[in-house]
């Protein structure tokens, strides 16, 4: 190697043992290094770990002999790129090697492209200026840095989704993948399978092998939004992963480590499922390390302004378009039962309508108004029971949906089959009364 890899354009440094290899690597930076597992001093593993500690974009590839080859996949499980068994062919290492600069290419292309987006586009931020929201940036600000699991709490559309977005663009882990779920939009059956993966034939259907998003999100961050619609039966394992850090595929024994962090969102009482016995009083305990509560849109109608322009912004790319003041009047007076997410509606709506000019009153919604009043004698009536919240939000989203179930389930980040439910148990209660 000494000899043949600088023919090929490769600048080579031998080390004799793991010591030495470690001193290396701690003056300078390689692509790649070529390691045996068994060294004096550090075996291969030892040596692996230490140039991923000390350059994260260094590969590694094992030198093995075919006696070791299960020494051989633990390396690659402690992010190995790949292994050669020995003795190895110079054409076999140079295709290696060549795999090793395609990827590190793409990877480069890969942050360049993220970065021109980012400049055109814009990071995604929460706006706001409202100690609410002055409040929620602290927060995001104090623990993106950390590993810790995060539990974003707000009702449907006040943003969830932005803020944990936010935790993983303000962590260590922004450079690797940001992975969302929606617990409550997956049949139960296919739960797992989605989570952790599945070998080949485990069930049927299982026509080939899938690794689940825990892997897809090894590195970076896992968001499961509406983690109170998953099952009691995946509660349970959804605990012993964030306990153990070890996934499970579906029809195999062994388990894989993943290196991932974890953030959950939900809209509901997680403490009041936790007595009707509905949701695992541990697992709530291990997922709310830190809280963060996102304020309703109504409680924070100063930020409304700011937040049509900069969602008017992200659809008129030229800046061109504005917002005239009988527009915003119109708004600042709506109690917006859908949050930011029927705001964005909105706002979609009246680009649309809007030619050229300022968007105007007219160019709101027609049943704007007729939804504003409804909304204002709700919340002017007084307090309601937590079952009425419930109702008064599903009839928002039914309606917002010219009665479509499943798009009202959607807005609302549940289940099809908890809105029927929901739909049924007011039917009955309506019947006895």
């Amino acid at each position: 190697m000494k000899l043949e890899l600088p023919r090929l354009g490769h600048r080579v440094t031998v080390c004799p043992d793991g010591l030495t290899a470690v001193a290396a690597l701690e003056k300078n930076t390689y692509d790649c290094i070529l390691v045996d597992l068994d060294m004096p001093g550090k075996d291969g593993i030892e040596v692996i770990a230490h140039a991923k500690e000390m350059s994260p974009e260094t590969e590694a590839v094992v030198l093995t002999g075919k006696s070791s080859m299960d020494t051989a996949i633990a390396a690659l499980r402690h992010g190995a790129f790949d292994y050669l068994t020995k003795p190895c062919k110079l054409i076999e290492l140079q295709s290696l090697l060549k795999r090793v600069a395609d990827k590190r290419r793409l990877t480069q292309k890969y942050r360049a492209l993220k970065h021109q987006v980012n400049r055109l586009e814009g990071v995604p931020k929460l706006v706001g200026k409202t100690p609410g929201m002055q409040k929620v940036n602290l927060l995001v600000e104090k623990v993106a840095p950390t590993n810790s699991t995060v539990l974003i709490l707000g009702e449907t559309g006040t943003g969830k989704e932005l803020v944990a977005r936010a935790l993983h663009d303000q962590s260590a882990r922004t450079e690797n993948p940001f992975v969302a779920i929606n617990c409550g939009a997956l049949p139960e059956t296919l739960i797992e399978s989605e989570l952790f993966g599945h070998r080949k034939g485990a069930f049927t259907g299982a026509d080939d092998h899938r690794i689940g998003l825990f892997e897809v999100a090894h590195g970076g961050t896992l968001f499961l939004d509406e983690i109170g619609e998953l099952p009691k039966a995946m509660q349970a394992k959804l605990l012993r992963v964030l306990e153990s850090g070890e996934i499970r595929r579906v029809g195999e024994n062994k388990s894989t480590h993943v290196d991932v962090r974890v953030v959950c969102a939900t809209h509901r009482d997680l403490p009041s499922m936790v007595a009707e016995e509905e949701f695992r009083e541990d697992l709530m305990y291990r997922i709310n390390t830190f809280e963060i509560l996102l304020p309703p849109l109504r409680e924070r109608v100063e930020d409304v302004p700011d937040l049509a322009r900069h969602l008017l912004s992200r659809h008129c790319r030229g800046g061109q378009a504005q917002l005239a003041e009988d527009a915003v009047e119109a708004l600042c007076r709506h109690v917006w039962p859908g949050n930011v997410r029927e705001l964005a509606n909105v706002i979609e709506h009246a680009t649309i309508l809007c030619d050229e000019g300022p968007i105007r009153r007219e160019h709101l919604p027609q049943h704007f108004d007729s939804r504003q009043l409804q909304g204002a004698a709700r919340f002017r009536r007084g307090p309601m029971s937590l079952r009425e919240m419930e109702m008064e939000a599903i009839r928002d989203a039914l309606d917002r949906t010219d009665g479509s179930k499943p798009k009202a389930a959607e807005q609302l980040g549940v289940s099809l089959k908890t809105l029927y439910n929901k739909l049924n148990q007011a039917s009955d209660l309506e019947k006895s009364a």
